[in-house]
């Protein structure tokens, strides 16, 4: 008989206090950190998403994990898609928004933290975006399209923010029940599971 051995991904969702938290700076980075990073990016690959922040695993310090494939390249892209995309995934750690355009974009969003729940949310379509890699490189550049989107989603978990609470109120009525639900489990769970084959 055959036995194959699945192992579990753990995302925390709404309700969980973790998520409303601002995230403490990272100073040193640590084996430990660096073990985090890697947690970070198996669960990113196994929800498939595009990014990850690590209050979303349950750890409130300032470390993303970006992981937008090739084919999110806008059609015009900015320089940090043309820098930034062949890396992916990128850990990130301090990440901050430096400034960003006045021009907006509204586009649906969802998140791993809220599961089948989308929205739409207006942010601005370009952002000048710093931070360093786990290696101590320094990054700067400005971030169009999906990525510049999906910065911004992150570094607001970072600050114990959610996408609904950028979503218009018409519009978050329209999936008021699911939070509703979601925020019940979440207070009672703090996280939602997936196995991977």
């Amino acid at each position: 008989m055959l036995f194959r051995n699945k192992k579990r991904y753990v995302v925390h969702t709404l309700g969980d206090p973790v998520l409303r938290e601002v995230a403490r700076p990272v100073g040193v980075i640590t084996p430990e950190l660096r073990l985090l990073a890697e947690k970070m990016i198996e669960v990113v690959k196994a929800f498939e998403g595009v990014g990850l922040a690590a209050p979303q695993v349950g750890e409130s310090v300032r470390m993303v994990v970006l992981n937008l494939p090739m084919e999110s390249m806008s059609d015009i892209p900015s320089a940090g898609e043309k820098l930034l995309l062949p890396e992916m995934p990128l850990v990130v750690v301090n990440p901050e928004i430096i400034s960003s355009s006045p021009e907006t974009e509204c586009r649906d969003e969802g998140c791993l933290s809220l599961p089948d729940v989308w929205a739409p949310v207006e942010r601005p379509s370009r952002v000048f975006f710093r931070a360093m890699t786990l290696d101590g490189k320094p990054v700067e550049c400005e971030c169009g399209g999906l990525l510049g989107r999906c910065i911004q989603h992150e570094l607001d978990h970072l600050d114990g923010k959610l996408f609904v609470d950028r979503v218009e109120p018409v519009e978050l009525g329209k999936v008021e029940r699911e939070l509703r639900q979601l925020q019940r489990y979440g207070e009672k769970h703090h996280f939602h599971r997936i196995k991977v084959k």
